[in-house]
């Protein structure tokens, strides 16, 4: 297998901290962590119709007021 070849990418101050505070150990390189967090992000697994369908139905309740805060169901309940 080739070597990869690097590129330079420009990044904030903040996001620069951001990464280092999420680093597994301090000489973690970015390389690594970026492909980590990349692996971690990647869900290889796309909705279901189904699952879809359920999402909207989620949303339909929703924008009818079909739905109650968890504040209100803790008063109910008298939590």
């Amino acid at each position: 297998m080739a070597a990869p070849i690097p590129t330079t990418i420009r990044i904030s101050h903040e996001t620069k901290a951001i990464l280092d505070a999420l680093k597994l150990h301090p000489r973690e390189s970015y390389d690594d962590l970026i492909s980590r967090l990349a692996t971690m992000a990647h869900d290889g697994d796309p909705l279901s119709a189904e699952e879809i369908e359920d999402m909207r139905a989620s949303l339909a309740d929703i924008e009818a007021g079909r739905v109650k805060t968890l504040e209100a169901l803790r008063r109910e309940r008298g939590i």
